[in-house]
């Protein structure tokens, strides 16, 4: 089974659930309760809005317990002294790897916590996890051209620029070698 919780030094990254997506998209008042954080007020962030919500939310409930892990992550701040624990950004893959071991990663963090490096700590969160998984070999991300802090996130991680997409976007790829036995749940 796939872990569905990363921990990185800031961070624990929690695999989305139907109840989660559920309450984000139909009852929103009762998701900062089940994610046990605070939610930014600028949420969603970015490209994560309510078709992407219930693209993920649909996977898994076609998908069921295999689906899991494979869409959406919440990237929750730990709580320290002068912060509560806060949902600060999502992201995921774009489902399972292919044939190939290939899989899309996404991510996108809420303004008021950007430019504070969480950013390359949730993808390397998410890399992570792919490499835990043992079944993805290569991921590949894509940004805007323009997007020079998105970039030096994914460059961070050890991702590499390969030119541009059809939609004129930068795509990045990363090699991913399969984890050795690590512990992902601290």
């Amino acid at each position: 089974m796939i872990p569905l919780i990363t921990q990185t030094p800031r961070l624990t990254i929690l695999a989305a659930s139907r109840a989660l997506l559920t309450a984000e998209l139909h009852k929103p008042q009762y998701f900062p309760t089940l994610l046990g954080a605070a939610i930014p007020t600028d949420w969603p962030p970015g490209n994560y809005d309510l078709t992407a919500m219930q693209y993920d939310l649909e996977q898994l409930t076609a998908g069921g317990r295999t689906a899991a892990g494979w869409y959406g992550w919440y990237a929750l701040r730990k709580a320290t002294d002068d912060t509560p624990r806060t949902l600060v950004g999502v992201g995921g893959f774009q489902g399972p790897p292919d044939a190939a071991g290939l899989a899309e990663l996404t991510y996108s963090l809420a303004a008021e916590w950007r430019g504070q490096g969480l950013g390359t700590e949730l993808v390397a969160g998410l890399v992570q996890q792919a490499a835990a998984t043992g079944m993805v070999r290569l991921l590949v991300a894509h940004t805007e051209v323009d997007n020079l802090a998105a970039q030096q996130v994914l460059l961070h991680n050890g991702f590499a620029s390969v030119g541009l997409d059809i939609n004129s976007r930068l795509r990045f790829e990363r090699a991913v070698e399969p984890a050795a036995d690590t512990a992902l749940n601290d």
